[in-house]
């Protein structure tokens, strides 16, 4: 079964952020790092416990680039897409 997968608004905000920092210095980067964020997410439709867990309980982690994580949740019938974080942000958030 492919499950759909679903981004919370704090994760587009944290996806536009990022991708707006990095192309006021490199616009191409900026693309190139959506792109990466984008496609390092794609396989959890397939396989939504192959990546690791997540330091918050009942959510999973993708390093989707060296800087970059991804965490997610799995729900009965969708992937939620909580967060993008880069790596040397405090996670869980107090």
């Amino acid at each position: 079964m492919i499950l759909a997968i679903r981004w919370t608004l704090d994760a587009l905000d944290d996806l536009d952020q990022l991708t707006d920092y990095i192309a006021e210095h490199n616009p191409r980067a900026a693309m190139s790092m959506f792109e990466t964020i984008e496609n390092a997410v794609m396989p959890v439709s397939i396989t939504p416990f192959l990546f690791r867990s997540g330091r918050e309980p009942g959510t999973r982690e993708i390093v989707a680039h060296p800087n970059y994580i991804v965490v997610y949740r799995v729900m009965d019938e969708w992937i939620e897409i909580v967060n993008v974080l880069h790596a040397r942000q405090r996670y869980p958030f107090d």
